[in-house]
Order: C-alpha cells, then structure tokens, then sequence
C-alpha cells in the first residue's frame, strides 16, 4: 500500500469527520477555517468559527461588515492582520468575482491572506483539485517520514518538503482528495504531534524514517532560538463619573491593528509608573489605581503591562485630535481619536486579548488605592 492509501485507511476509522468546516464543506467555509487555523489549535478555533459563521454566513454578509464588526468576533484569537485580510478578501471576491469564491489557483493567490499552502487546501477540499498542501502539521509528518534535516522555515528545506508533497499526491485518487489533505493534518494533529508522538499508532510508522533510526524528537529540527527583548508599558484605563472607559482605536497596521484599546504610553523602565504624565488632567483626576502587571507575548517580544486605573470627574476633558494626525508622545497620546464607552459595550468591541482581560476585571480585583 502507497503512503497515500494506508493514510486513507486510518483516517476512514480515525479521522476527524465532525469538524464543523466539513459540514457542509464549501470554499467559504474551508477558507474561514484555514485563516482560523494558522497558528491556532482546532479546539481554540471551533467555538469562535461557529459565532463568526453565525454571524457572517456566507461571503456577501462578511464583505458587507464593518471592519469593527469583524475584528469584534475575532478577538481573542490573535494574528489580527488574519480578521483584516479574511474581510478585505471577502469585499474583493464580491468586487472581482461577483460574489463566488474562485476556483482558479492564481485567483485565490491573489487574495490578501492566502499562501500557497491555504490556496491548495481549499482547492483540494472544496474543488477536489490536485494541489499538495505544507502546513504546520505536515511539515512535521513529511520531516520525519523523510528524515529531512534542518528547520522547515528555511526556504531550501521547505522546498524539499513541498517536493516531497506533491510527489506523494501522485498516488491519491481523484475522489479522494478532500479526505487526503484532511487526513494528512489529522495524523499530525492527533499521533504525529510535537512532543509524545504515538508512533505505535501510526499507520505509516514503517517506511518512517525517523522512526527507523530511533530518532523521531530530532525531527522537524527546531526553529534557531532568539532572545526576545522585553518591552513595558502603562495601559490607562480611564473612566469617567458615570463608569465609563475610554476606548481608542489603533492604526490599521502593526501590533493590534484595528483594534481598539486602552491608550498607552511607554515605560522606561519596568514597574516605574510615570505620574507626572496625570498633570494634563491637573485636578481632574478623582482616584488613581495601581493595577497588578501582566505579561504578554507576541512573536517577536514580550510585552509588560501596567494597568492604571484613572478616575476622572465631571471637569474632566478629553478632546480628540483628528485621525489623520500623528499621535503624540507620552502623555499626549491619551487624546489620540476614541470616545467613552459603558464596560458592556466595550466587550462587544474587537479587543486585544489581554486589553479585553483588563475590561473584565474593571469591577474586581483592584489594587493598593494610590490617591
């Protein structure tokens, strides 16, 4: 049996036939999981994909969104540029292809959002087309079947991957490839996985090279380490005598982009909260709240966040500056575009994970009373 086969054997008993994306198994519906799925967990993925399905039915409804509208019901899943491609795609399939996800491999390249592995995928399983994919997960299988040395990241390991893929898809059957390209994520999704493979479970587990040597964990070899740098900031939260806070939104592009967010102003150095930046409300400010920091982590740093819980009175003013204008530095950048928002509103909004943790806790949990 070809490689092919015995992984079509395993996945008509093992497979995963109930994801929600299969049901039924169209282009938008493998498009909007394939974007979900990039650098997400299927389990993380399923309940957001069924609100955003819920919402956003089909392509029409979700290139006649909002932008807001639509980084909202992705919050919390991170890699927001993916919500801002996935929309700005959806209005280019309604402006360039009269609503109809194309069937054209270059066509869905041509898609912001969409690499070579994502195109394959949803041509494979919405179209039944003969196109290898090389995600994550098959990167993993196809280095250890191979025994392929180096980092998978690297553009000339890579391309021994993908020769290595589309050899194997000689051997599938045409009726059969929606469940191949499937299978291939599912093995290295449930036995195949980065640590405690299950190899004793592994329908290809002979001809697997790595396991032959006795060398599976050496295989994919690991991403090179770096250093990430720590950054900090103080994230204001700024309310109002009616309990409102102060929301803004981020520039389109860059970190949390589109997002909106509590205003921040850089530290120098962690944990020294800068007070002095409170004298542009003089004697405004009705109470003052250290919060407890968080951590969080992107891919290239890590970010340190000090929470500052800042009263204002009825005297209190914010004006906003126009949008097109650069926001100031420091404590300036509080009256950067945005407006009052009741705690209820703002957590229907598109927010960053840990600005959205923030919110929740507005009502509990508070910290050592400064002033």
């Amino acid at each position: 049996m070809s490689f092919a086969q015995r992984l079509l054997t395993w996945f008509d008993e093992h497979g995963r036939h109930d994801l929600p994306w299969h049901q039924p198994r169209t282009a938008y519906h493998v498009w909007v999981s394939e974007i979900m799925l990039q650098q997400t967990q299927v389990q993380t993925v399923i309940p957001y994909y069924q609100r955003f399905m819920q919402r956003f039915p089909d392509i029409q409804t979700l290139a006649s969104a909002t932008q807001d509208e639509v980084l909202a019901h992705w919050s919390g899943l991170g890699y927001y540029a993916r919500g801002r491609n996935l929309h700005q795609a959806a209005q280019l399939i309604v402006a360039r292809h009269q609503g109809q996800f194309p069937q054209d491999y270059d066509a869905i390249l041509a898609l912001p959002g969409i690499g070579r592995s994502t195109a394959a995928a949803i041509l494979a399983q919405a179209f039944a087309q003969p196109y290898a994919i090389l995600d994550g997960n098959v990167k993993r299988v196809l280095s250890r079947y191979y025994a392929i040395e180096g980092w998978p990241g690297e553009k000339k390991i890579e391309q021994q991957l993908w020769q290595q893929a589309e050899a194997l898809l000689a051997a599938v059957p045409s009726s059969r490839l929606a469940d191949y390209t499937q299978a291939q994520m599912d093995l290295g999704a449930t036995l195949c996985t980065r640590s405690k493979p299950r190899c004793g479970q592994c329908p290809i587990q002979q001809d697997c090279q790595a396991w032959q040597m006795s060398a599976v964990h050496r295989f994919p070899t690991p991403k090179p380490k770096k250093t990430l740098a720590t950054k900090q900031a103080c994230c204001w939260i700024l309310r109002n005598s009616l309990g409102q806070v102060w929301l803004q939104p981020r520039p389109a592009s860059g970190i949390w982009g589109g997002l909106y967010s509590l205003p921040e102003t850089p530290l120098a150095q962690a944990g020294g909260l800068e007070f002095d930046m409170l004298e542009k409300f003089e004697s405004s400010v009705q109470s003052l709240i250290e919060w407890p920091s968080l951590k969080h982590s992107f891919s290239h740093y890590h970010l340190m966040i000090y929470p500052l819980e800042v009263t204002l009175n009825d005297q209190a003013r914010i004006a906003p500056v126009q949008v097109n204008e650069a926001p100031p530095p420091y404590a300036e950048a509080l009256v950067t575009s945005g407006r009052w928002f009741d705690v209820a509103e703002a957590l229907t909004l598109g927010l960053p994970a840990p600005i959205r943790q923030i919110i929740e806790q507005l009502q509990v949990g508070k910290a050592e009373q400064l002033i």
